[in-house]
């Protein structure tokens, strides 16, 4: 009977406790018309700008990521060269680099020439004529396979890593306007890359096989577009923005998300809010990226090189965005849901009422047991909010600080954040309570934790009527 009694004494404290919440909610309107709205206003510029900034700071660090780490330029371009479409393109670059450069008919018929002069019988000489053409296509054919053996062969793969991670910093000069480097970027956004040193590897390997005819094929300066597209020069621009603030951009946008949400009345709300403009904005920068796909493709192919290998580099070059982007999709994901959980609807209210009454029942059962925390449990609930604030925020630098964000490192942030708050949560006792030896001193506490959405609510409009 005493449980019972106990039972009909919390329900009717927290009946009482959200009626006059419900007053003070009704009256608190009015007052805010009369209030002063810079304060709201700061805050809706504050939060607009964080969202607008965003995908800004998205496209920031990719590009600061890409163009000053070398590792990560490498990492981006190197696989390529295991790409079929890739080998194929590169593969008829490199032989219409040759067969422009060698007169390979000529060649042919002045070795033919050569051999008449011998004075053969007739039918010798006819058949040298007869073997002209064919010997020169044999010629062709050959230069072909070994050219496509070469590119589909390790040794090509390592000459493309070699010559990515030696041409990064000339990279970085062609960003920057410098002349002279291997890599160049025209002013139409053709980015090219110099075959000097993969068209000297086949001079060496056809000499290898004895085909003494390739160390006339002279110093050849090819170069073949690998991107071609406006981003690129939007690349030079944004570069000087990345080097300034690629690093810090991030930053100064979850500084303008805090201070918008410090500033709102209703800062569940305003969290809310900003959670999902964010899921939008980074969902239209997702679609910016397909619809600049779509734009590079049509203006690459066919006229510089296949749609395939065109929408391999397209792809691999944004291949670590899309991962970004999906990450931090999945973390304002996040948001949206934290901020509905510690709203001010009648469901969210709910959840957070069965959630202490389960702590409370969890923290009964650990006393029972012998398991109190007594004084250190006391401590914790005495600095819990201060113990959220820092978890939480330690949570956020870890994550910032992690480039690029992944969907792995959001989650086991987000894992560790919810891991240290569900301790807390069973290790904090409440002021005032104790083991419970009949079980009736046990509702106290859940009273307490269910009277405190109500209390928060109610403190927050007494601060907006101040």
């Amino acid at each position: 009977m005493a449980g019972k009694d106990e039972l009909e004494d919390l329900r009717r404290r927290v009946a009482e406790l959200e009626a006059e919440n419900d007053g003070l909610r009704s009256e608190a309107p009015a007052v805010k018309r009369r209030g002063n709205p810079t304060r709201s206003i700061l805050s809706a510029v504050a939060l607009v700008l964080a969202i607008l900034f965003a995908p800004v700071a998205v496209l920031g660090t990719w590009a600061r990521l890409e163009l000053v780490d070398t590792d990560r330029f490498v990492a981006t371009f190197a696989p390529l060269a295991d790409s079929p479409e890739v080998q194929a393109y590169v593969s008829d670059q490199i032989v219409t680099a040759i067969d422009d450069n060698v007169d390979i008919d000529g060649m042919v018929a002045d070795l033919a020439d050569g051999l008449k002069g011998l004075d053969l019988p007739p039918r010798a000489q006819t058949a040298i004529g007869l073997l002209t053409a064919p010997a020169a296509d044999g010629i062709r054919g050959l230069i072909n396979s070994t050219v496509d053996k070469l590119v589909a062969s390790p040794a090509f793969a390592e000459v493309w890593e070699q010559a990515l991670r030696q041409t990064h910093s000339r990279a970085i000069a062609v960003i920057q306007g410098q002349e002279g480097t291997a890599l160049q970027l025209s002013d139409d956004g053709t980015l090219s890359l110099d075959l000097d040193v993969v068209i000297e590897k086949v001079k060496e390997r056809l000499v290898e096989n004895g085909f003494g005819f390739a160390s006339s094929i002279p110093v050849i300066h090819k170069s073949i577009p690998l991107v071609t597209a406006d981003a690129f020069v939007l690349v030079r621009t944004v570069y000087q923005i990345a080097i300034a603030a690629g690093y810090w951009l991030p930053w100064v946008v979850l500084a303008l998300a805090a201070a918008g949400i410090a500033l709102a009345r209703n800062r569940s709300r305003a969290l809310l809010l900003t959670g999902i403009g964010l899921v939008a904005s980074f969902l239209l920068l997702a679609a910016g990226l397909g619809i600049g796909k779509m734009f590079f493709m049509g203006t690459v192919s066919p006229s510089i090189m296949p749609s395939g290998t065109a929408e391999v580099l397209f792809d691999q070059i944004t291949e670590m965005m899309h991962s970004v982007i999906a990450a931090l999709v999945l973390l304002s994901a996040f948001v949206v849901i934290g901020a509905w959980i510690t709203g001010r609807s009648r469901p969210a209210r709910a959840l957070r009422t069965s959630g202490n009454a389960a702590f409370a029942k969890a923290r009964e059962s650990a006393d029972r047991s012998g398991l109190n925390t007594k004084g250190f449990g006391t401590a914790l609930d005495r600095w819990r909010p201060a113990i959220i604030v820092i978890v939480i925020a330690l949570g956020v630098f870890i994550l910032f600080m992690t480039r690029p964000v992944s969907i792995g490192s959001v989650v086991w942030t987000v894992v560790g954040i919810l891991v240290a708050l569900l301790l807390l949560e069973v290790l904090r006792r409440p002021a005032g309570s104790t083991p419970a030896a009949d079980g009736a001193e046990a509702h106290a506490p859940v009273a307490a934790d269910a009277a405190e959405p109500a209390t928060d609510e109610i403190a927050e409009e007494e601060g907006a009527v101040r």
